[in-house]
């Protein structure tokens, strides 16, 4: 009979699942963490978890927090398992499971006085987040801070008094520790985004300088932001996961994760008020990211945005799957070499063919159960960030585009709401239905997807890329996925 996750039932978890060796009452808060999500389990907390059963660095224990409805549901899941987690990690031929206790609490979403007392509270050192690509109120095309977001004019308008995003939440306890001479805590954003520091400095700053100029100068003179770089595939969790945690290892867990074995993190060593010793478990602390960082996010999430369109439209539901398929297979590691990595500068101690080969063999995983649909999740908000940049970059440089716009061209089609079989898509993006109705008007007239200049800015004006762009949506309506795809292989000799 499997056991229910609790401190109760830690005794009766039979090896080989590890269990925390360490007592609640060890720990003391550091981190505040704001969207407690699969990642930041399979990640940060993970980390974490390790220092403290080398019995290092127990003053950094995390407390949760949420601004989103799912945030509750979230903690009422972990409050019912005394906030543990199992954590799966998966190979090809093997799976560990070690059950996590580096977090104490999870205050409630919406509760915004007792989450304003624990960012105030001086034993909260930093503020770390994932709250996913979308979340930092960016103009996709610009990628500057959208100051005229509703959410950000709310809070504005309020003045800090009452927050509702997790920026204005952060903003407000800074100055309230300013106000009570607190030191401020470090800003660590742990989300896929190019220099995630200054996007989170940018939009808590700016957010403050809606309201008062004087504090907005304050938090960028004081104030740490560091930028970092995290990897690690961490799949949604379905009832296929919890089922699989019963089955092989006797845990009911209502929010197991399942992700793969490899992990990363490279982090600017810049904290206001001091960091957990995380170089003893394998964080790379560095001076400059933004190598490590280009790296993960053009050829890492720009190869995901590469196999994750022509699958969806081809019905495959898993990326493994895809991986398996002899055209996307191919497909991946010639458009990564030809139009991606030649825009990748050189990072320090990495082989970049290498790295690329290490993609391949984390994409084609078949433990990881990673979904088509999650890859195609939010292309409004990703494809600015992992492919137009790597365009813009070839443009300048006059060298092919052909595969990227393909790969725009593909996003546009999945958008169109039907797979090549005809089967329905379900809305995939927070801007869904505007999606939908552009790519149909762009199945006739292909520039009405690049009128999308809050995506594209001004790159949907450039006669190159606006004419590959075409051709090559005009080809997949014509012929097809494959044989699109088959031709730009073709044009490169494969």
């Amino acid at each position: 009979m499997a056991a229910r996750l609790s401190r109760a039932t830690l005794s009766a978890i039979a090896s080989p699942v590890a269990v925390p060796s360490y007592q609640p009452e060890q720990l003391s808060p550091g981190i505040v963490h704001i969207g407690v999500g699969n990642f930041h389990r399979a990640h940060q907390a993970v980390y974490l978890d390790e220092l403290f059963e080398r019995g290092l660095d127990r003053d950094w224990a995390l407390i949760g927090t949420g601004v989103r409805e799912s945030d509750a549901e979230m903690r009422a899941d972990l409050a019912a398992q005394d906030f543990l987690t199992t954590v799966v990690a998966q190979e090809a031929s093997s799976s560990q499971a070690r059950i996590i206790a580096p977090m104490l609490d999870f205050v409630a979403p919406g509760e915004t006085d007792a989450v304003l007392a624990q960012l105030v509270d001086p034993r909260t050192r930093i503020v770390s987040l994932t709250v996913t690509e979308g979340g930092y109120y960016l103009d996709p095309a610009t990628q500057a801070f959208a100051a005229e977001h509703p959410d950000i004019v709310a809070d504005a308008s309020d003045r800090l008094r009452r927050p509702k995003t997790a920026f204005g939440l952060i903003a407000a306890a800074l100055l309230q520790r300013r106000a009570i001479g607190i030191a401020p805590f470090t800003v660590m954003s742990c989300d896929n985004l190019p220099g995630n520091g200054h996007v989170a400095e940018a939009s808590v700053a700016g957010l403050v300088e809606l309201v008062n100029h004087s504090d907005a100068a304050w938090i960028r003179e004081n104030v740490a932001f560091p930028n970092g770089m995290v990897d690690r595939i961490t799949p949604a969790t379905t009832q296929r996961e919890r089922d699989k945690l019963r089955d092989e290892f006797g845990i009911e867990d209502r929010r197991p994760v399942f992700c793969e074995d490899f992990r990363q993190w490279v982090l600017e060593d810049r904290f206001t008020a001091g960091r957990p010793r995380l170089e003893e478990v394998g964080v790379q602390f560095v001076g400059d990211v933004a190598p490590f960082e280009l790296m993960k996010l053009r050829i890492l999430n720009g190869g995901h945005a590469a196999i994750a369109y022509p699958a969806g439209l081809l019905d495959i539901a898993f990326v493994h799957e895809a991986m398996r398929d002899p055209l996307i297979a191919r497909f991946l590691p010639m458009l990564l070499e030809a139009e991606v990595m030649p825009f990748v500068p050189p990072v320090p101690d990495t082989d970049l063919g290498a790295y690329k080969r290490t993609i391949e063999r984390r994409f084609a995983n078949p433990k990881i159960g990673d979904t088509i649909r999650r890859l195609c999740l939010d292309g409004s908000n990703r494809q600015p960030k992992f492919i137009l940049p790597t365009i813009r970059d070839a443009l300048k440089a006059g060298r092919a585009i052909d595969g990227l716009a393909l790969v725009c061209a593909l996003w546009c089609r999945y958008c169109y709401g039907e797979t090549e079989t005809g089967q329905p898509i379900a809305p995939n993006d927070p801007i869904w239905p505007r999606l939908t109705m552009q790519a149909r008007q762009a199945r006739f007239v292909p520039e009405a997807w690049l009128a999308m200049q809050d995506i594209y800015g001004d790159l949907g004006d450039d006669q190159r890329f606006r004419e590959a762009f075409s051709r090559a949506l005009k080809r997949i309506w014509e012929f097809g996925t494959r044989p699109s795809i088959d031709r730009y292989l073709a044009s490169l000799g494969s």
